[in-house]
């Protein structure tokens, strides 16, 4: 027997609201006990808002901050290799073999939280309408008509 809460269908007005609110409070903040290092941040707020927020599990806020961290290294290891160059002497770069090794991890970690572009936007024919309307909503913040209340956390 399902426990869970069952979601109002995308294209209800429910939905709209609640995807509102999502877009009111912000990107969803690391669980207790999980590190970020502020270069990760960015790359955290891009993963918690390509899906619903209330399709997060604390499991996947982990998997979540493990991803962001791993693009924060991936930038490092970009910058390193760009500086030093793709060959060192007469050999590959060890940067270019760790940088293969965490573009892959990421992968697939980004596979497993559901947040790859299939799983996000679908395929070309299929979208995703519940990421597609808090996209929406998150585009309207600026444009605020007084009439969807927002929490203002300080």
């Amino acid at each position: 027997m399902k426990t869970t809460a069952r979601r109002h269908r995308s294209d209800s007005a429910k939905a709209a609201v609640a995807a509102a609110q999502a877009v009111a409070l912000g990107p969803i903040d690391p669980p207790l006990g999980v590190r970020l290092r502020d270069s990760d941040r960015a790359a955290w707020n891009a993963i918690v808002t390509a899906r619903p927020r209330d399709t997060w599990t604390d499991a996947d806020l982990i998997l979540a901050a493990q991803l962001a961290r791993a693009y924060g290294d991936i930038a490092q290891l970009e910058t390193l290799i760009d500086q030093e160059g793709m060959i060192l002497g007469d050999q590959v770069h060890p940067a270019c073999t760790l940088l293969d090794k965490m573009s892959r991890r990421a992968l697939a970690t980004a596979r497993q939280l559901k947040i790859d572009t299939i799983s996000v936007v679908g395929k070309s024919q299929d979208i995703n309408k519940g990421a597609a309307l808090e996209r929406d909503a998150r585009h309207g913040v600026d444009e605020d008509d007084g009439l969807i209340p927002r929490i203002v956390l300080q």
